[in-house]
Order: structure tokens, then C-alpha cells, then sequence
């Protein structure tokens, strides 16, 4: 099973303003939903349907974009899971920010979703570049850290034990199980405690 994550390319879309929460991402009454398929049409619901229609998620210039370019203290609030499932069925594939809340950016890194930083000068330039021009290719690089739309490339952060493990495609904690599972199963036997004929069948 292959999971590395080194570039993630695509269009982006900007999205204005700092401290966006997990309520505003996704709204609680979307938590009653057993699994998280369709969380993508709830996405932002709240704010879109105050904007009538000219929320960024909304405007067709951005249908299909990927890369998703926001400001300060991305993913705030309650540390809900479908925060990231909900952006994560929309389309979105990677982030850049100048800061994401902690525990947002970690259930991204369990989904597979790079949340790069950048300072705020670069972020808005990043934001106003593709507001210009929508259908712009977007590129981030995290073997690289960098991110570059048309002839403008900027740095971009990531802590280095995140980013080698999207490299590396370790970040996948269920795929290595899944790739490992004979040395799993090898190890298990060995265990006094662990009764794995009974747990797997053989």
C-alpha cells in the first residue's frame, strides 16, 4: 500500500478570516450522521446559506478546486473529527494557513491532509493570486516546502516529523496495520496474553 503524500496539485480556493471553528466548518447537528459519508454538502452550510451563495465553497470559479488557502487559528473550537471528514469530502486535499488549532491539524495529518503554514503576507498573496485568477494550477510541495501558482513560489512549514511521514506515506496508521499484517499476526502469536486464533481467522 502506497500513501506517500510529496506534492498536491490542483486549484485553490481562498477562504477569508481568522478563527474559523469547527462549528462554522461543520455545524453539531451534522454529528448525528452514523458514518462520515455526505458531510461534503454540509460543509460551511451555516455561513454559505447567510452569504446566499457568495461564500467561497459556493462560487463556481472554485467548483473542483482542492487547495484550500486560509488565514489565522484555522479549525478552532471542539475538536470534532468531521471537521476534516467534512472539508476532506468536499474535495479538499491540502491546506496552507498561517496557524491551524492543534488538534484540527492532527485529525488532517490522520486523514492524510497537509496543513502547511506560511506567514501572513505570503497567505494573503496567495489568497489574492488565486481570487485573480481561479483556474490557476496550484502546486505544494512538502519534499520541496514550497507552494507555487503560475511564476509566484513562496515557502511553506510543516513541523519535519509530519511532513517525513507524509513522505514516507507512514502517516497512514490503518494502511501500515493493513501492509504489516503478517508481522502482526507473527508477533501476536509469540504473546502469552493475546489469543489471536480466536480474534483472526486464519
Amino acid at each position: 500500500m502506497v500513501s506517500e503524500v510529496k506534492t498536491v496539485s490542483g486549484r485553490g480556493i481562498p477562504l477569508v478570516g481568522n478563527d474559523i471553528d469547527t462549528d462554522r466548518i461543520i455545524p453539531a447537528r451534522y454529528l448525528k450522521a452514523v458514518t462520515f459519508d455526505g458531510l461534503g454538502e454540509g460543509a460551511f452550510i451555516d455561513d454559505r446559506t447567510a452569504l446566499k451563495g457568495e461564500h467561497a465553497f459556493d462560487q463556481p470559479q472554485y467548483k473542483g478546486a482542492n487547495i484550500l488557502i486560509v488565514n489565522r487559528n484555522f479549525g478552532c473550537g471542539s475538536s470534532r473529527e468531521h471537521a476534516p471528514q467534512a472539508i476532506a469530502k468536499w474535495g479538499i486535499q491540502a491546506l496552507i494557513g498561517e496557524s491551524f488549532a492543534e488538534i484540527f491539524f492532527g485529525n488532517c495529518v490522520a486523514m492524510g491532509i497537509p496543513c502547511l503554514t506560511a506567514d501572513a503576507v505570503t497567505v494573503k498573496q496567495l489568497q489574492e493570486l488565486v481570487a485573480a485568477n481561479p483556474q490557476a494550477g496550484v502546486t505544494v510541495n512538502l519534499e520541496t516546502l514550497q507552494v507555487q501558482i503560475g511564476d509566484y513560489t513562496a515557502p511553506v512549514a510543516i513541523g519535519e516529523g509530519t511532513r517525513s511521514t507524509f513522505i514516507s506515506g507512514t502517516w497512514d496508521a490503518c494502511g501500515q496495520l493493513v501492509a504489516n499484517a503478517a508481522q502482526v499476526k507473527a508477533t501476536a502469536a509469540k504473546l502469552p496474553y493475546v489469543g489471536w486464533g480466536n480474534l483472526v481467522a486464519s
